[in-house]
């Protein structure tokens, strides 16, 4: 087992000490990478999963290392630890390494309507990174930061005051299973003239839904996350409550539909969002344009707008589709699309790390 007495700001290096828990994940591998490939601020990077996986060596900055065992000994000497865990894991672990002394950046669902959380979009409220009272950093859900980056960019000029999205999720947003459900399905449809008559692509699937009540090839399924009050899905009330958070505005009238497509990596999503007063697509796009984390593209009489098959992989939240509303000239009509994997969950987390890095130099 790796030596862990040796860590924070003891480190030879002479610069902070990091934990990635949940490095074998599917956001986990994508975390590696990015740390890979980002401006290096970390001293030692330590390798964290479950027992099971102790012992496996991952690369990260070009260099094999060896994943330990989830234990408390782990965030000894540690100065800030990554989270990429289910809930009821970072519930439990989070605060032990926050007590332990380490700034926990958490991606998963636990703490992020905490009040005494924070919850950080790097591009859009840095800010808050410092007010941790818990020692504990909330990331948002990957389909809120699909579209935060550029909403969080109109609302510092235009001052937000509704917002009404139907999202286009890709089935990586319900992890590893999720991926293979679809790639099955593909498989079984592949070649047929399945999608022609009510139910057939339900009877050639069967009960291989996997994560999702209904087919997801040849489909679209308009649910994400568990049932909640007056028709509500869990996934819907969550970008309501973070978007509200994030741009530190609590009253904001939020309405959210969200559907499941048959992409594998990157959500989507339309927006329609009302501001304090006139808005022009000149001025919008002029913010877009330069608004750090956004890809403006955005010429649809030459084929050009944003899909999950370009934005795959990439790192910004791609927007194209700008126009005001026919009947509202407070109001704009967009579409987004950001790779779930990537801002969406891992490189944001990084982000965030980073700022906390910034302080210990």
């Amino acid at each position: 087992m790796a030596d862990l007495r040796r860590g924070g700001r003891t480190d030879r290096s002479g610069r902070p000490t990091l934990a990635v828990v949940g490095a074998t994940g599917a956001v986990g591998t994508v975390l590696l990478q990015i740390l890979s490939q980002r401006a290096d601020v970390w001293g030692e990077i330590r390798l964290v999963a479950s027992p099971r996986s102790a012992g496996r060596k991952l690369a990260v900055r070009g260099e094999e290392t060896e994943v330990v065992a989830l234990t408390e000994e782990v965030f000894d000497g540690v100065d800030v630890a990554l989270f990429d865990v289910p809930d009821e894991v970072a519930g439990r672990w989070a605060p032990l390494a926050a007590a332990k002394g380490a700034v926990v950046v958490d991606n998963s669902g636990t703490f992020r309507m905490d009040p005494d959380v924070p919850l950080v979009v790097p591009e859009v409220n840095p800010h808050a990174v410092r007010m941790r009272p818990r020692g504990i950093i909330a990331n948002p859900s990957c389909t809120t930061l699909s579209m935060i980056v550029a909403l969080g960019a109109l609302h510092a000029e235009f001052g937000l005051r509704e917002l009404v999205a139907s999202t286009y999720q890709a089935v990586s947003g319900a992890g590893r299973d999720g991926v293979a459900t679809l790639r099955q399905q593909l498989s079984l449809v592949a070649g047929t003239e399945l999608g022609t008559s009510p139910g057939d692509v339900r009877r050639a699937v069967g009960d291989r839904t996997g994560p999702f009540p209904e087919p997801v090839a040849l489909n679209v399924v308009p649910w994400a996350g568990e049932p909640r009050d007056d028709g509500w899905s869990s996934e819907e009330l969550k970008v309501r409550g973070e978007s509200r958070k994030i741009l530190g505005l609590p009253e904001l009238p939020v309405a959210v539909t969200c559907v499941r497509v048959p992409v594998i990596t990157t959500h989507s999503l339309t927006v329609h969002a009302r501001f304090e007063g006139e808005v022009t697509v000149d001025k919008a796009r002029e913010i877009l344009a330069t608004a750090p984390g956004v890809v403006l593209f955005d010429n649809p009489a030459a084929g050009e707008f944003p899909t999950p098959a370009d934005v795959v992989g990439t790192d910004p939240t791609w927007v194209g589709r700008v126009r005001r509303a026919l009947d509202d000239p407070t109001a704009l009509e967009l579409f987004v699309c950001g790779d779930n994997l990537r801002k969406g969950s891992a490189l944001n987390t990084a982000q965030i790390a980073e700022l906390v890095a910034a302080e210990l130099r």
